[in-house]
């Protein structure tokens, strides 16, 4: 088996009690790895709420093919793609990746704002409030960020995150991955996500036990596999929410908090599998792509420690190689990291000429 990924686990749900280390234990964990384990005990995410999330992902990616089709992924990063449509390392695969997933954006009164397969219908309110907790955790996060680099206000990251304030990039990702025996991949050549570094400032990931796939990049630039159920945990209610800082994040923050490249692999082939989990049954996640409001600027972070640190994200450090991008607004940099992973839906819409 293989040397897991050793990653913090943190509980934040104490509200109040014990914050200030809370929030240097959060801050800490993303200067050295990047993703922490947030203990899911029910209390900011009601545990129902997960499972229904989990059981609308099945019933989502089970729906007929051409109510799918009719909801299929456009430029504004909303709706369903297609096995091996995206690409999510786009040097060095061959292929798409092997899996397909539905991106749902912004909800209205418990109404999405795109078109959703006839087969969920029913459930919309249900995908609107599952957002709605993730929204309110990512905020938390951001608030503990904020203490924990001392900050000034403390509210800084939460406030550039407010639905108030405007529409943002924000995504709730439902995504699907078929067992290798359903598939025409080769597992030592081909992936079902390629190496990549998320997109926005806070990532939550959703993962069902025993389901085996996800790695990350150490700093020594070799793959460890990151557990579903890390030491501690097995005996807790539901599985720890993984949590990985995007992009934005680490720009905003001078390269201090790690954006770490992760896949998602075949067992049997660049992979290995950890004690406990298998990949030969199809894998579901659900991730939540927290962003800023999307013509919100990267201004300096006002945070002393932020201010002196002498990261060299041009050197990748972090295997970054977007961190050092000069962007000036968190949707400018979205839209340049959407036309990598999406090229054929650009070529698409710019007929075949871009």
């Amino acid at each position: 088996m293989a040397q897991a990924a050793k990653i913090p686990v943190i509980d934040i749900s104490s509200n109040g009690e014990n914050e200030t280390q809370i929030a240097k234990d959060l801050v800490e964990a993303a200067v050295e790895h990047g993703f922490i384990y947030i203990r899911n005990t029910g209390k900011d995410i009601p545990l129902e709420a997960v499972d229904g999330a989990f059981a609308l992902a099945r019933k989502l990616f089970a729906a007929p093919l051409s109510e799918k089709q009719a909801c299929t992924i456009q430029q504004n990063n909303r709706g369903w793609s297609a096995m091996q449509y995206e690409t999510l390392d786009p040097k060095n695969q061959r292929v798409g990746d092997f899996k397909e997933a539905f991106n749902f954006g912004e909800f209205i009164d418990g109404k999405a704002q795109q078109p959703i397969p006839p087969s969920i219908a029913e459930d919309e309110s249900q995908i609107s409030t599952f957002r709605d907790f993730c929204y309110d955790v990512t905020l938390k996060i951001n608030t503990l960020l904020g203490i924990g680099l001392e900050v000034d206000p403390p509210e800084f990251f939460t406030n550039a995150h407010l639905r108030s304030k405007g529409p943002s990039g924000t995504t709730l990702r439902y995504l699907y991955y078929p067992p290798l025996s359903s598939t025409t991949a080769t597992p030592s050549l081909d992936v079902r996500a390629g190496a990549h570094s998320d997109y926005g400032s806070i990532t939550m990931l959703f993962r069902l036990k025993g389901q085996a796939g996800l790695e990350i990049l150490t700093r020594d630039k070799t793959w460890a596999p990151v557990p579903v159920c890390p030491p501690g945990t097995e005996n807790d209610p539901a599985p720890p929410i993984l949590v990985n800082i995007g992009d934005l994040l680490s720009y905003w923050t001078n390269g201090l908090l790690r954006s770490t490249v992760h896949r998602v692999v075949f067992g049997g082939g660049q992979g290995s599998l950890v004690e406990g989990e298998t990949d030969t049954e199809p894998r579901y996640s659900i991730a939540y792509f927290c962003h800023p409001v999307a013509t919100m600027p990267l201004t300096p972070v006002p945070s002393e420690r932020v201010r002196v640190f002498k990261g060299d994200t041009a050197a990748g450090d972090g295997g970054n190689p977007y961190a050092e991008r000069k962007v000036l607004t968190a949707d400018e940099h979205l839209q340049m990291r959407l036309r990598a992973s999406y090229l054929q839906l650009y070529e698409e819409k710019n007929g075949g000429n871009s």
